[in-house]
């Protein structure tokens, strides 16, 4: 594990905090390096600080190279068994086990400990494989997923003053615009690198993902059609379109893949958390709507190692920023339908909803934005995001926000 210790990622240990000691397993799920381990190495010292003696504190990682080929479940749970019979026996153990499904039937393994010995159990993950059918069968109803996600723009100002000394005067804006062209993984944000150079670390773990996560995994034949459909993801961020809208893109290239195929590709990129689905929600007839959903990365940073930075591509960027925004917060996102007018995001947690709409600029003479967000009758807030400073403000009860100062607000 790294060296560091990040502090300021606090709504995701107070996240696992609410859950500590409760009888079920927390299972912090994301892409690679988004800052999964870390967390869960912050809790540590948070149960330390807690009080838990850190000889009850049992951590693993299970991509080091010091495990043998044939380490498996069985050796996974001997060892597990060894280490908590040398904590103290009158108080729990704490379990933090990053990347247990690198070892084959480790579900099995986590169950038997769960149901025999007295532990708290933390896993982390960033494949299919944590999420895959073996946790229902072993784990049904055992466990809570935790999204992990990179850093939010309020994180990533955090990471740039304390790992970056001579940005700590920088304005908001000029944050922003360091946000919007280099994402927010962690590791980026803690250096001072070119965009180039960052693009190629980022390019890095697409390759990880993309290769051994998804094409080694489900033994994809044909690498290219496959990187020929994530390329029409990745240029096609924000849009809406359908399994079928790829195969008539291709059909009209000449090129022959099957919609089923399509399916699965688009299927194995969401498990390896490259990519989200954002399903399309009937305002009025409150259903959600399976056709013509769109897609959103889990950074944006992807999208630039494979297209490049362009200035072209910025809307569709702060619509991907809005929506990993509002996700980090607790939302269920949609795309709202009101008859034949679309809003950007339908945003619901418990009680709470929100509606959004997002846009570069506000087109002069244009009231399409604020006519969509009219034609909804309810008095839940109305935004619209821009980039334009010069028509923020309130109009008709609807919110018009800078897109840094919505991602910066402390409730939305």
């Amino acid at each position: 594990m790294e060296e560091y210790v990040d502090f300021f990622r606090s709504k995701f240990i107070e996240r696992l905090k609410s859950y500590k000691d409760e009888k079920i397993i927390k299972i912090l799920c994301g892409v690679r390096r988004c800052g999964k381990s870390t967390v869960l190495k912050n809790y540590k010292s948070e149960l330390i600080s807690l009080g838990v003696k850190e000889t009850n504190i049992i951590e693993r990682l299970y991509t080091e190279m010091e495990y043998p080929d044939d380490f498996d479940s069985k050796s996974m749970h001997q060892d597990l068994i060894s280490a908590i019979a040398k904590s103290d026996q009158n108080s729990k153990a704490y379990l933090l086990l990053d990347e247990p499904q690198e070892i084959d039937n480790w579900e099995k393994c986590v169950n038997s400990l769960f149901e025999k010995s007295n532990v708290d159990i933390y896993i982390t993950g960033s494949n299919s494989k944590l999420l895959s059918s073996e946790i229902s069968t072993y784990l049904t109803g055992r466990f809570v997923l935790i999204p992990i996600y990179t850093l939010s723009f309020e994180e990533f100002i955090e990471f740039k003053k304390n790992y970056v000394p001579s940005l700590q005067n920088l304005s908001s804006s000029d944050f922003f615009d360091l946000y919007l062209k280099s994402g927010g993984f962690p590791f980026v944000a803690k250096t001072n690198h070119t965009q180039e150079e960052n693009y190629s670390i980022v390019d890095g773990i697409y390759a990880t993902v993309v290769t051994r996560d998804i094409s080694k995994r489900h033994n994809i034949s044909n690498i290219e059609m496959f990187n020929r459909v994530v390329r029409f993801v990745l240029e096609n961020l924000g849009k809406n379109f359908s399994a079928k809208t790829i195969f008539d893109f291709f059909k009209s290239q000449q090129r022959s893949i099957a919609i089923e195929t399509i399916y699965n590709y688009l299927s194995w990129l969401e498990e390896a958390f490259i990519i989200y689905r954002c399903n399309r929600y009937d305002i009025q007839g409150k259903e959600i709507l399976k056709t013509q959903e769109k897609y959103y990365l889990s950074d944006i940073s992807f999208r630039y190692s494979q297209l490049g930075y362009s200035p072209k591509a910025v809307a569709s960027i702060l619509e991907n920023l809005v929506y990993l925004e509002l996700r980090g917060r607790g939302y269920n996102v949609s795309i709202g339908k009101i008859g034949d007018k679309e809003i950007d995001f339908v945003a619901t947690r418990l009680e709470k909803k929100i509606y959004v709409q997002v846009c570069r600029n506000i087109p002069e003479n244009s009231n399409r934005e604020f006519e969509n967000l009219k034609a909804i009758n309810d008095n839940f807030p109305k935004y619209i995001v821009t980039m334009d400073s010069s028509v923020c403000g309130n109009e008709e009860g609807i919110c018009i926000i800078h897109i840094k100062d919505f991602l910066l607000q402390k409730d939305i």
